[in-house]
């Protein structure tokens, strides 16, 4: 039968006034998704058993006295679900409470960022929702293992979900390259991988050499503050002060150096920085 025409037959159920007392039906407390249960009645003849709940809606012809049985996998669905007997114009109303089985199937689990810099406090984030094989979420508490193995070795949390849901955050590592972050609940696991990439500029040097007319600038091995090397392309933004005069180049870090050639003027003032990092200063010359 078509859910909304159930629905509509239970509203009309349920607001009707007659009730007899020679047909009944006994409930249990709570059904597992997806279990097979039966639910005993009373009284004699035949009856009709309407059960009707969140997205599903079945019907049964059965004889009063004879337990109802409802095989596996009918009722999969978490919820509550109204149950209704009915027999000529008499009829009794009661509800079942469906509830997700306890045996993590699925984990939808979100991990963040899928990048970041080394050496972040508490800069990823995971968050695991767990559901059932009905794909119904499970809101008893459930222990929710957290593993991230990185540069700096493992690291590993366990949190109890509360109402289906389990969070956690972690250090990202001091050194950069993939992290593995795997969350896992009873034999069920899922796998991210996050890109721990190295942090800004931690500090800034440059030499001068002079090459015919030009002077030849060049910094040190530009790293992060844990000594990692900045990826290339990183802009060092090299400034030439000579007198009223400035001049600035961006230049991409190659090779985790960065290099430019800039007029040799006597008296200039060379310095470099990137970011909120500045380098020191070089004066050439003299006038």
């Amino acid at each position: 039968m078509r859910l909304g025409s159930a629905i509509v037959l239970m509203g009309t159920l349920i607001v009707a006034s007659g009730i007899s007392r020679a047909q009944n039906i006994q409930l249990p407390q709570k059904v597992e998704a997806g279990k097979a249960f039966s639910i005993p009645t009373s009284g004699s003849g035949s009856a009709t058993l309407y059960v009707v709940g969140p997205g599903q809606a079945i019907k049964r012809e059965v004889s009063l006295g004879t337990p109802v049985s409802i095989p596996s996998g009918v009722l999969y669905a978490a919820g509550e679900y109204v149950v209704v007997l009915v027999k000529g114009s008499s009829r009794r109303t009661s509800t079942l409470q469906v509830v997700a089985q306890n045996q993590p199937d699925k984990l939808a689990f979100l991990a963040a960022p899928s990048r970041l810099p080394v050496d972040q406090q508490q800069g990823i984030s995971g968050t695991v929702y767990v559901f059932d094989v009905y794909r119904n979420l499970i809101t008893a508490p459930l222990p929710i293992s957290f593993q991230l193995t990185d540069g700096s070795g493992s690291k590993q949390q366990t949190v109890t979900s509360s109402n289906g849901v389990a969070w956690t955050s972690m250090n990202s590592s001091g050194k950069e390259g993939n992290a593995t972050f795997v969350a896992s609940a009873g034999s069920v696991s899922i796998r991210r991988v996050i890109d721990e990439v190295p942090g800004e500029p931690c500090s800034l040097s440059i030499s001068a050499h002079p090459a015919g007319k030009v002077l030849h600038l060049q910094t040190a091995p530009v790293v992060d503050c844990t000594g990692n090397p900045v990826p290339d392309g990183t802009i060092v933004t090299f400034t030439e002060k000579a007198g009223d005069s400035i001049s600035t180049v961006d230049v991409p870090v190659k090779k985790g150096i960065a290099s430019i050639d800039m007029p040799a003027v006597n008296g200039a003032t060379f310095s470099v920085a990137s970011g909120t990092m500045i380098g020191n200063e070089i004066r050439w010359g003299g006038r």
